[in-house]
């Protein structure tokens, strides 16, 4: 997964205080601090419009990154908070916090779907519906997967796949304690009608035979 972990990129910023801030949003940057595992708190600035694309992704704090900061060796951290104008809702500093690799953190890890074009309920027309095309999952920093995959194989229509039906990564597990349901193979309106018709057919079929 280590090859599938973002790049933030980031410049140590020279000086403390709200002064230093203000020049940095005035240069168009976002004012910030690394901080946490075994090195000094690091004070950082990142070009606002990098930062404002990774919010507007999603999942901003939820996403582990590989800070890139020149003349430091980059690492792994994990947003721990983002303070934002109060009239105009735009970052105006973050926190980030560096991991060690034995650090459990919790991440979003997408889910891949295996053998639907062989699902007998596929076959039949049925619809894959995926409710959870991400799982949350408690995980460690060095180790974090890069997808759970869910087997389709033998499923049909009305199937559900719940988290519990799921082989997890070794290490990690599920933020949420419930059986939730990750996806279902539900029958397309069409089908549907036309099992009815089939059903009504079948049913006048047998009463004409009883007389």
């Amino acid at each position: 997964m280590a090859g599938e972990i973002p790049d933030l990129v980031a410049q140590e910023r020279t000086g403390t205080g709200k002064g230093a801030a203000r020049q940095a949003r005035r240069d168009g940057m976002v004012p910030g601090i690394v901080f946490g595992g075994e090195s000094d708190p690091l004070p950082i600035n990142i070009p606002f419009n990098v930062l404002l694309k990774h919010l507007k992704a999603g999942r901003f704090k939820s996403t582990l990154f590989n800070l890139q900061v020149e003349g430091q060796e980059d690492v792994r951290v994990i947003c721990r908070d983002v303070q934002r104008d109060v009239v105009k809702d735009l970052p105006t500093h973050v926190d980030l916090m560096r991991l060690r690799r034995t650090s459990k953190v919790d991440l979003f890890i997408p889910v891949e779907f295996l053998n639907e074009e062989t699902a007998p309920g596929i076959k039949k027309g049925g619809v894959l519906t995926v409710v959870r095309p991400e799982v949350e999952l408690n995980v460690t920093a060095g180790e974090i997967p890069e997808k759970i995959t869910v087997d389709l194989a033998g499923l049909n229509i009305g199937d559900i796949v719940h988290i519990s039906d799921v082989t997890l990564p070794e290490g990690s597990k599920v933020t949420i304690d419930r059986d939730f349901v990750i996806a279902n193979i539900s029958a397309p309106s069409g089908l549907k009608s036309a099992g009815a018709d089939e059903d009504e057919a079948e049913a006048e079929v047998e009463e004409g035979g009883e007389e």
